[in-house]
């Protein structure tokens, strides 16, 4: 019961402080839960059931609005769904420590593009085979590393030249179900506490409310994410001070 209400107050506050910022809390979360006793690869699990619990909604609300670009989400969202799982299959193949090393370079990726990412696209990419290629991409790699791949995915596509409100619509819409397949992979084959499961859920959902409804207050989105950021700068220290020891 303990574990249940020290997992519940952490998941709430990681929620409201993401959700502020714009982005799922399941990439800090997974390295925390970790640290605090939790196996890496059932981490990565309750990490993904956390973050679909609370992106589902803005998927069902945006295809109700009809503001998602079909033509530009399905590409994508084709190749995540099928790849996340891949990754999450994966995952029980790969050494641990290998994948923990990934996770660590991906939170300093995404630390760097919340601290430092500039707006200025590097390409100008406009061919659907890119969409296809960069949605295996990451939807295999959200897989192993057991995130949504919404952290990878926006600032890469940002990179590429697309247009940040339909970047922003896409990965709202095709984050819950590559979240939820890879999710389910390692429920396959991995032993989890489904009360658990329940109770982060229900945590990450009302953390989401409580940053959405903190944000009525003008909160800077700006300073949010430096302290995002700032986060997952020291859980990625953590993890190298673990490789380097």
């Amino acid at each position: 019961m303990h574990d249940y209400i020290l997992y519940s107050l952490i998941t709430v506050l990681l929620s409201a402080l993401f959700s502020m910022g714009g982005a799922g809390a399941g990439v800090a979360l997974i390295p925390i839960f970790n640290f605090l006793g939790l196996g890496f690869t059932v981490a990565k699990a309750v990490g993904l059931f956390a973050g679909a619990s609370t992106t589902i909604t803005s998927s069902v609300m945006n295809i109700k609005r009809k503001v998602v670009d079909y033509r530009f989400v399905f590409p994508i969202a084709i190749t995540m769904v099928v790849f996340a799982p891949l990754g999450a299959y994966s995952s029980g193949f790969i050494d641990e420590q290998i994948v923990k090393f990934f996770y660590m370079i991906m939170l300093f990726y995404s630390a760097t593009m919340m601290m430092f990412g500039k707006k200025k696209a590097l390409f100008n990419a406009e061919s659907k085979y890119t969409l296809f290629i960069v949605g295996g991409i990451v939807g295999f790699l959200a897989g192993l590393l057991g995130v949504g791949g919404g952290n990878i995915l926006i600032p890469l596509l940002a990179l590429l030249g697309y247009e940040p409100k339909k970047v922003a619509v896409a990965v709202s819409f095709v984050v819950p179900f590559s979240a939820l397949g890879s999710f389910f992979t390692y429920a396959s084959y991995v032993p989890l506490d489904w009360i658990m499961l329940l109770v982060v859920a229900i945590s990450a959902i009302v953390g989401g409310y409580i940053g959405n409804y903190t944000m009525h207050f003008k909160l800077k989105q700006s300073h949010i994410k430096k302290i995002m950021a700032g986060l997952l700068y020291l859980l990625a220290l953590k993890l190298l001070w673990y490789f380097v020891i």
